[in-house]
């Protein structure tokens, strides 16, 4: 998978829900899907995607995120929020997927299949697709002592493949002028700008309950956090790729 930071502080623990007394919770209905757009600064197309995710960010079934690559950085202007790391991340959705497809702007659904970021049409399509199964685990996350519990419920989709626990800090909104380049002169906003990612623990597809550092949410600029556990699948010459999403939920909404 991609090069990123992991925790060593993380403990996992079989666990019975509905421990109380947390300084912030979330659980209850597991989103219908989450939404990757693969997004550039530098990219004339990408705009309307960029738009369009802002909106799809209020439905509060969706998880969308915002993941800005570099490859058209060479265009004239360098992406304010881009990572080399989401580049990377997209090209391997596309290896895991078998198609080879990788453009901007593109709408990754729930790590599975994809969508062209500003057709709306088709993203709800394999969104309504996605959600006829659904995941494979709901999730409650709770912040108490320094500390960030993630509770793992296995629902009637679940699954045994390998699976990694991933924290997202983002970005809520991100709002960037753009000077040079094909989009000289638009102001763009952006949602749930992801900032990093980092694996806290593993996922057996049994309920448990992972306790991972507060700091695993936080990240320059960060305001909020995703946590998702993702499949993974193996490369030919040994590496990890993303594969399909099997749970995901959004930090608490006080933070």
């Amino acid at each position: 998978m991609l090069p990123v930071l992991r925790q060593s502080a993380v403990t996992a623990a079989v666990l019975v829900f509905g421990v109380t007394t947390a300084l912030a919770q979330t659980a209850g209905k597991a989103p219908r899907a989450v939404l990757e757009l693969f997004t550039s600064q530098g990219c004339s197309s990408c705009p309307p995607a960029d738009a369009l995710v802002v909106e799809l960010a209020k439905d509060p079934t969706l998880i969308a995120l915002t993941l800005p690559v570099t490859y058209w950085d060479y265009l004239g202007w360098k992406d304010t929020l881009g990572k080399d790391s989401f580049a990377k991340r997209q090209k391997l959705y596309a290896k895991a997927r078998g198609d080879g497809q990788v453009y901007t702007p593109q709408i990754v659904i729930s790590g599975s299949s994809h969508a062209v970021g500003s057709e709306k049409a088709e993203i709800e399509k394999a969104v309504n697709q996605f959600a006829a199964t659904g995941f494979a685990a709901k999730l409650a996350l709770k912040e108490e002592n320094g500390s960030l519990q993630i509770n793992i419920a296995p629902t009637a989709a679940a699954t045994d493949e390998a699976a990694g626990i991933w924290v997202l800090p983002t970005t809520h909104q991100a709002t960037v002028p753009i000077i040079r380049g094909e989009n000289q002169g638009k102001t763009l906003t952006y949602a749930n700008v992801v900032r990093g990612m980092v694996r806290v623990g593993d996922w057996n597809g049994k309920e448990m309950t992972v306790t991972a550092p507060l700091s695993a949410t936080q990240a320059p600029e960060a305001d909020g956090y995703v946590v998702v556990i993702q499949a993974d699948r193996p490369g030919k010459h040994g590496y990890m790729m993303p594969g399909a999403i099997l749970a995901a939920a959004k930090g608490p909404a006080t933070r």
